[in-house]
């Protein structure tokens, strides 16, 4: 087996998890991770956080504060399930709109379907969509949203670069997502947990341990805080911050568009 640092794989060449595989792969191998896990999602994200993930989702929310008198439209990246949309929804005023854009097929039925269900559809539209060539014009929303969802992709400076471009002058850009934490005992514990309990639990709760394993390896593969804000920063944007949430196991990543 092969590591690939992410910063200078060669061009050819990307990671999937702790594998090499080749660009035009993984796309493919990402997508049938998604497909396992889709009917799963929120069972996912309660084991890969110990179901801290609902209170870092609480303080995006707070920092994302969508008005609650005036429109508002926000798009949300890689959030098929709608879990983050929802939120949105519930924060904002009632013009607020989310458009949902995520590659994959199967998490964006589970979010119509849950939209459907809750009554939500009249202000949250589900759209099939790659991060990396969004199918909306240049300056579009009020703000962009990707929640554990950019280390999925596998040009992220592309990504970034696009959600600039959708984004209107003055518009945010929010990411929260796994990370890297601030001690590294507590680091090496927390990665222990990671490659032998999560995969261990998602095989008894799902089924299938293997989505698991991959999503765990690809939060190792992410840039640090550091070299994330640097990559958003090279995007274009302006007043990028980043807000470690648990020490660090995830963090918030704020930028502008000026």
């Amino acid at each position: 087996m092969h590591y690939l640092n992410p910063m200078t794989n060669p061009s050819n060449t990307t990671s999937f998890g702790f594998r090499t595989v080749a660009e035009e792969e993984r796309q493919g191998l990402v997508n049938d991770v998604f497909s396992k896990a889709a009917a799963d999602y929120d069972k996912m994200n309660d084991l890969m956080s110990s179901g801290l993930h609902r209170l870092w989702k609480d303080d995006m929310m707070t920092m994302l504060n969508p008005p609650k008198a005036k429109p508002f439209q926000v798009l949300d990246v890689a959030g098929g399930t709608g879990d983050i949309a929802f939120r949105i929804l519930d924060a904002g005023g009632p013009q607020t709109r989310v458009t949902v854009a995520d590659i994959s097929p199967h998490m964006v039925a589970e979010g119509q379907k849950r939209g459907e269900k809750e009554g939500r559809l009249a202000r949250c539209a589900f759209t099939v969509g790659n991060a990396e060539e969004l199918a909306f014009p240049d300056n579009s929303f009020d703000a962009y949203t990707i929640a554990f969802g950019i280390r999925n992709v596998t040009h992220i400076q592309k990504a970034l670069g696009e959600a600039h471009r959708v984004l209107k002058p003055g518009g945010r850009f929010l990411c929260l997502e796994f990370s890297h934490m601030d001690s590294a005992l507590v680091q090496k514990i927390y990665d222990a947990y990671s490659f032998t309990v999560i995969p261990a639990v998602g095989k008894v709760v799902t089924g299938d341990g293997q989505p698991y394993r991959y999503l765990v390896e690809s939060i190792r593969m992410f840039p640090k805080q550091e070299e994330f804000a640097a990559m958003i920063r090279a995007a274009g944007f302006a007043h990028v911050t980043y807000r470690n949430l648990t020490g660090g196991v995830a963090a918030i990543h704020s930028g502008w568009k000026i």
